[in-house]
């Protein structure tokens, strides 16, 4: 987060008391370098907090206790729980726009369609399933709104980065109808990655072959035998 939205919820902060109600979301005061570390930990405590328990449950005081800090020291840093949400899910997206921009390359157009869905699916999956902080923060009913309102940035930007690769794979499709495929895609995907993290070990390892078979059957249809990616596609490893 910036040193001017860190010094935003300073003010913030102040205005509210602990509890930290204003009319925007909570952040963070202001911050120097030596507390960084303890940032990092605190952040990470909340991270496996919000993961075990959900964002509703969780509290500062058994984020703190994560931490192995006192309730005091982490007021020192975040007003609320809000306020760590906020930050928190700022570095989750960060690093998801990270891990987004390798899974839809350009380069993927040139694949069979089963492999296609390898290197697009498999960045994204074991993002969030090291990362379940990050469902939680972008999915739940009473999530910040500033968190809410990135997260369906990221949505929209992720949607039209499937519809250019999927018209590449299906140019006799008219737009409208790309669109349709690309949210079915979308939500099969969300649907499915809420299973995968259910399960662990050889059963998550199942269950993530069973998305893309499912998504492979769903496409392969409908791509022309006379395109270069519909003739790989067909190909069976």
């Amino acid at each position: 987060m910036s040193q001017s939205r860190a010094a935003d919820a300073e003010g913030a902060a102040k205005d509210a008391g602990a509890t930290g109600k204003t009319g925007a979301p909570a952040k963070p005061r202001r911050r120097q370098a030596r507390g960084e570390a303890r940032i990092a930990q605190l952040l990470k405590a909340a991270a496996d907090v919000f993961g075990a328990t959900g964002y509703t449950a969780a509290s500062t005081n058994a984020i703190a206790r994560e931490a192995g800090v006192s309730p005091g020291t982490l007021y020192q840093f975040f007003p609320n729980k809000e306020a760590i949400a906020v930050e928190l899910g700022d570095h989750l997206l960060t690093r998801w726009r990270e891990t987004y921009g390798a899974a839809f390359l350009a380069d993927h157009l040139e694949l069979p369609l089963d492999r296609m869905l390898d290197a697009t699916l498999d960045p994204l999956i074991e993002f969030n399933c090291a990362n379940p902080a990050f469902t939680v923060l972008m999915h739940g009913s009473e999530i910040p709104g500033m968190v809410t309102k990135d997260h369906d940035a990221v949505h929209v930007t992720m949607l039209g980065r499937v519809e250019t690769i999927l018209a590449g794979y299906l140019p006799d499709k008219p737009p409208a109808e790309v669109t349709r495929i690309a949210t079915m895609i979308f939500h099969i995907f969300k649907s499915g990655l809420d299973v995968i993290m259910a399960h662990e070990g050889e059963e998550r390892e199942a269950y993530i072959r069973e998305m893309k078979t499912v998504l492979h059957r769903y496409l392969e249809p409908m791509i022309p035998d006379d395109t270069a990616a519909g003739s790989r596609s067909r190909h069976t490893p």
